[in-house]
């Protein structure tokens, strides 16, 4: 055989498998935009046989080829007789390469009994399961759902395929995070309890030198006779240590809120702040103060922090209050919203620039000058954790020397209680 003859023997074979892809490539793209609604297959007896979509109008087949899930159809060999764009995309082979092939030949062998058992059960119903499918050198989790589909010839299966990688990965970075995040909360809620240690053996350590500051400087100033410029000194000394004892104790307080260890009942605000005014009884006096209470409600929250609340806000009012004039002080609650309600506590007092409405809420935060109102800066920071703690809300509104307003807004019913 001369090299002619073969080369002509070879050209003439390369020419016939060019034809054969172009045909079947025709053929895939007739299937897959509606033009045809048959396809003939060779089965492995070498017989031909016939599948016709009877639901394989044109729209449907548009349809189908849009879905952001792959979509291949089976015959009850196994074979895929259709599948749209997305599969092909999904395992990474062109149309020509897919029609006609086992679908199990793009399953992964572990998962290969789950998809005989899921394939077997098509048939008689629905059913969904997760396999691998190949793409390339890789399998890509994917989610099957399996339903029957009627061709002229008889029943095959229909097959959405949809590709879970992204939610795969997205379930493993949560999975993650959760793992970050419950590390972290444990490192927290440790180095919370250190510090509330801390806060607690350093406040008992640090009143008792106080203490005994107090003692003997209080001594020094009744049993002995000092000169002017002594005893002055000797006056602020003890009132430094009397405000930093303050502190420690309200240091002490604002740590303790910081757990989340919380007792919640009903109660009725009428009797908390009645018992406020009651312990506040000489200085409302010395004020010369006037209340105006209207009627307040019950509400399920801690009882010795909400009283911690009250008597903060009317310490500053009272202590707070014009000089030329004496406090005049309204209480009044009303419901706001679904099983909300809204207590607002208003004074006469020298108030405060608007611009520090929010800044008064923070940690020794104070507006006024210490040597002339007393305080550690920390009570209405305390007020307001123990308003977070209780799911409520707390503001100020206020004008310089034309009085404050403070606004809470609590639950009528603590949530999961």
């Amino acid at each position: 055989m001369n090299d002619s003859r073969i080369y002509e023997d070879l050209r003439r074979e390369n020419e016939e498998l060019r034809l054969q892809l172009e045909e079947a490539t025709d053929t895939i793209e007739a299937i897959r935009t509606g033009q045809v609604d048959a396809l003939v297959v060779k089965g492995p007896n070498e017989e031909h046989q016939l599948y016709t979509l009877k639901t394989a109008d044109q729209n449907y087949r548009v349809f189908i080829e849009k879905m952001n899930e792959g979509a291949v159809t089976l015959n009850q060999e196994g074979l895929i007789v259709y599948c749209n764009t997305m599969f092909a995309q999904i395992i990474g082979l062109p149309l020509s390469g897919i029609i006609g092939a086992a679908f199990e030949s793009f399953v992964s062998p572990e998962c290969l009994d789950v998809f005989r058992d899921v394939f077997g059960k098509g048939w008689t119903g629905d059913s969904k399961t997760e396999i691998d499918v190949l793409d390339g050198s890789r399998y890509v989790p994917c989610l099957l759902s399996v339903t029957t589909l009627q061709l002229d010839e008889g029943p095959a299966l229909s097959v959405i395929i949809t590709d879970l990688s992204f939610q795969k990965e997205t379930q493993q970075l949560l999975k993650s995070k959760n793992a970050s995040l419950a590390a972290i909360n444990a490192e927290l809620e440790a180095s919370n309890h250190d510090l509330q240690q801390f806060a607690s053996v350093a406040s008992h350590d640090l009143q008792e030198p106080l203490r005994k500051i107090l003692i003997f400087s209080t001594m020094l100033r009744d049993k002995h006779e000092l000169s002017d410029r002594s005893a002055m000194f000797l006056e602020k000394i003890i009132s430094s240590s009397e405000r930093m004892r303050a502190m420690i104790i309200d240091i002490l307080s604002y740590s303790r809120l910081s757990t989340n260890e919380n007792y919640f009942e009903l109660i009725s605000l009428q009797e908390v702040v009645t018992e406020v005014l009651d312990d506040y009884e000489i200085l409302i006096k010395e004020k010369n103060a006037t209340f105006v209470i209207e009627e307040l409600p019950r509400i399920e929250a801690n009882r010795g922090q909400i009283k911690q609340v009250f008597q903060n806000l009317i310490s500053n009012s009272l202590k707070f209050s014009h000089p030329d004039k004496p406090p005049v002080i309204k209480i009044a609650s009303r419901k706001v919203g679904k099983g909300m309600y809204r207590t607002t506590l208003t004074d006469n007092g020298i108030g405060f620039d608007e611009k520090y409405r929010d800044k008064i809420f923070s940690l020794f935060e104070r507006l006024n000058a210490k040597d002339k109102f007393e305080g550690s800066g920390i009570g209405l920071a305390i007020t307001k954790k123990i308003i977070d703690k209780h799911n409520g809300t707390i503001a100020a509104l206020s004008r310089a020397e034309e009085g404050a307003t403070f606004i809470i807004t609590l639950p009528r019913y603590q949530p999961n209680q």
